[in-house]
């Protein structure tokens, strides 16, 4: 059975398949980025970062897209596509949910340093999908980061009651460190997005 792709017909969606992210699609086109922002020889603690996006009916978006960028395990950003290359860490990422039988986002990744004293570990996200003509930003902290979490200035502009929903949860088993980390872009558990 042939595997049907996505037409232009549709809204905005399709053509962050196609342009953005063609080989986790199946289209013949290379991807400038993939969800594997750490080769496996790359230093630090090496994680997995799984989630899901839900709209505002708390039903799961097949179709969006998520883009990740953050520090390496030093705190330091990448700063160009040589050091990239050389270093195996790409220090970004880009996956369609689309891509995972489960609609999920899967990440491989390191869990990356704090980028100064008044920052926690983090990675800041920017979320796109149909219809949604402007892309939505968050960031993702992590639950076993507590004391980093309580001096970081952003986390801390977040109202106390609003926090959680930017906090990745350490999951339990397997060999490999992994953080669970769902997007609700309405409702009541809505992730706080930030107006940039």
């Amino acid at each position: 059975m042939a595997l049907l792709k996505q037409t232009p017909s549709q809204t905005v969606g399709p053509f962050f398949a196609y342009g953005l992210c063609p080989e986790q699609y199946h289209f013949d086109f290379r991807s400038l980025f993939t969800p594997v922002i750490a080769q496996p020889h790359v230093p630090g603690v090496h994680i997995t970062l799984i989630g899901q996006v839900y709209d505002g009916q708390g039903q799961i978006v097949s179709d969006a897209l998520i883009e990740a960028i953050q520090a390496d395990a030093d705190g330091q950003y990448v700063t160009s596509a040589e050091q990239a290359r050389h270093s195996g860490f790409t220090g970004f990422a880009r996956v369609g949910t689309g891509t995972d039988a489960q609609s999920r986002y899967v990440i491989e990744t390191i869990k990356p340093g704090a980028t100064g004293p008044a920052s926690a570990p983090h990675l800041d996200v920017i979320v796109l999908m149909r219809g949604m003509l402007l892309h939505a930003y968050t960031r993702i902290y992590f639950d076993d980061e507590e004391l980093a979490n309580a001096q970081d200035d952003v986390l801390a502009a977040v109202p106390f009651e609003r926090r959680a929903t930017l906090i990745a949860k350490r999951q339990a088993g397997g060999s490999r460190l992994v953080y669970r980390f769902d997007i609700h872009l309405q409702g009541p558990q809505e992730t706080v997005f930030f107006d940039l």
